[in-house]
């Protein structure tokens, strides 16, 4: 059984790298992929994060808050603990002298992270859930751009396909568990600050 699950996710990493490769993916996924290391990308990021702080409200300032804890247990759950649990090796490295998958079409460094999950679908994902929950009226766009970062990484053949459905899976669980964490402090927080109803006079 684990052997015929590995075959299929070899296979469908070999359809995501190699199949479906076209000279506009070529350009197009290490650029997805990496979009977080442009520094234009990181400064509109701090200023949207600046935004939500001081001028989204409400709303915003949760959102802004809550992204912090979200972050970095998302990122820590996969790269501290996981990916160092599991140790699986990438499909772009080398393991014994031998390619752990041949003819891997690598388009960007291959890294010597472990491969099981993904931290960049584990990540976006628990941004995207994050971001769905607090406006949930363009939560489909949230989705749609983790989507593309998770796909980019087998595209450019440095992950599984398991490696970003289990990352998209793992970063959704993180991000939903601490805003409920959340809501639950508000609502201690509203019970406390609620004025406690006067005790009844006694009729003996």
């Amino acid at each position: 059984m684990g052997e015929a699950l590995y075959s299929l996710d070899v296979a469908l990493f070999v359809f995501l790298n190699q199949t479906t490769a076209n000279p506009v993916g070529d350009v197009l996924w290490p650029v997805i992929t990496h979009y977080d290391r442009f520094l234009v990308v990181r400064i509109l990021l701090l200023l949207v994060w600046i935004g939500l702080l001081l001028r989204g409200g409400a709303r915003g300032r949760r959102t802004a808050l809550l992204l912090i804890p979200v972050l970095i247990c998302a990122d820590q759950l996969s790269s501290s603990v996981l990916k160092e649990l599991i140790a699986r090796p990438r499909p772009c490295h080398i393991v014994d002298g031998l390619p752990v998958v041949e003819t891997v079409r690598l388009l960007v460094d291959c890294g010597p992270g472990k491969s099981f999950p993904s931290s960049h679908a584990v990540n976006n994902f628990a941004v995207a859930t994050l971001f769905a929950w607090s406006y949930p009226a363009a939560r489909w766009w949230f989705f749609l751009w983790a989507s593309l970062v998770a796909l980019s990484r087998p595209a450019v053949g440095v992950h599984y396909p398991s490696d970003i459905v289990a990352g998209a899976l793992i970063g959704s669980a993180v991000a939903l568990a601490l805003i409920q964490i959340w809501i639950w402090i508000e609502q201690a927080i509203v019970a406390r600050q609620s004025p406690q109803s006067p005790p009844e006079a006694s009729h003996e």
